[in-house]
């Protein structure tokens, strides 16, 4: 795979970290409306209130990968890529992404986001729900602008999303797969989002109908992708590497697919022992640092932890096998190396 060096230097500095964009010219167009969607999403978070501002524009000032925008940046190259609706297309999807954060963060008591610490661990758990709510209400007014189309596909996308979560929180119900619940948890509340920022792209775009659910399939898949390789980061990525302290999943007992790997391998009488005993400790108490630090040390080891970065790349691929309909051509292979990026990321 031709990583990001092939890109003119002013492109590479404003693209998401690692990812790849073979065409300079293409780079250059994305990286120059990438620059506009964050200062409109600047404009976005602000707010005369001094607390909501500060509090607002915390997770966006942080950074971030900007993923979902240039998902919408990209599909829009397959049609006309210099309408201005794909500017707050693509402000809507980053700003739900960031809004779902602050909830995310509370529900998981996460301490660190983006390298800074997260907003429940500076103002409280009260007010990262509120403001998380407000972003999500400042989304909602940008999509509104947008037609009734965006609206309804948005409402569709945060009840996705909120579904996600609410299974993620009570689980698998009796005699249902756990890995399979897991799977379905990681579309809703990921994944959608991702295909519903590639799907804004390719309308607004002007795409036809067969790109437009191209991209979208694509979207979903590249999602599943996307989180199982975060499950890969939260074990093996340094907290300076990832902005997240390793491991925050396994010490809040929050699933992962290398924990439910290993508990599926221990429950169906195919694991060892030593499986055993680790699965017993990622079930028991984690938040002495050393103990978390061994758990994290031992699935460092385990073919648990390969098998996980195995289901990211499948993903990778079938979400590049939806690109089948688009034309050939820079987009279309921009897409294929951004499977490839998300699946493998360090970051």
């Amino acid at each position: 795979m031709t990583g990001a060096s092939h890109v003119p230097a002013q492109a590479a500095a404003t693209l998401p970290t690692g990812i790849p964009m073979q065409d300079p010219a293409l780079a250059d167009r994305i990286a120059q409306r990438m620059a506009a969607v964050d200062a409109a999403l600047d404009a976005a978070t602000r707010s005369a209130d001094q607390l909501a501002d500060d509090a607002g524009r915390h997770l966006v000032a942080a950074g971030g990968k900007r993923f979902r925008p240039l998902l919408t940046l990209l599909a829009g190259e397959l049609g006309d890529g210099a309408v201005p609706e794909l500017v707050d297309a693509a402000v809507v999807v980053e700003l739900t992404q960031v809004a779902s954060l602050y909830h995310d963060d509370v529900m998981d008591s996460a301490p660190m986001r983006r390298g800074a610490p997260s907003a429940h661990q500076v103002w409280g758990n009260t007010v990262a729900i509120l403001v998380g709510d407000l972003l999500f209400a400042r989304a909602s007014a940008l999509v509104a602008g947008l037609g009734p189309e965006a609206v309804v596909l948005q409402s569709r996308t945060f009840e996705r999303m909120c579904l996600g979560q609410l299974h993620e929180t009570i689980g698998p119900r009796d005699g249902e797969d756990a890995v399979d619940h897991y799977l379905q948890v990681l579309s809703d509340k990921t994944a959608s989002l991702l295909a519903t920022s590639a799907r804004l792209g390719a309308m607004f775009g002007g795409c036809p109908p067969e790109v437009v659910e191209a991209v979208t399939a694509y979207g979903e898949k590249v999602g599943l992708a996307f989180q199982l390789a975060d499950d890969v980061l939260d074990i093996t990525s340094t907290g300076a590497e990832s902005g997240k302290t390793p491991g925050t999943d396994l010490r809040e007992h929050v699933p992962t697919m290398p924990v439910l790997l290993l508990r599926r391998s221990v429950e169906r009488g195919e694991g060892t022992p030593a499986d055993a005993d680790l699965l017993a400790r990622l079930d028991g108490d984690l938040s002495d640092d050393a103990a978390l630090a061994a758990v994290v040390a031992d699935l460092r080891d385990h073919d648990v932890l390969s098998r996980t970065r195995e289901l990211a790349h499948r993903w990778a691929q079938e979400a590049a096998a939806e690109l089948a309909p688009l034309p050939e051509g820079p987009v279309r292979q921009a897409f294929a190396d951004l499977a490839d990026a998300l699946a493998d990321r360090t970051v």
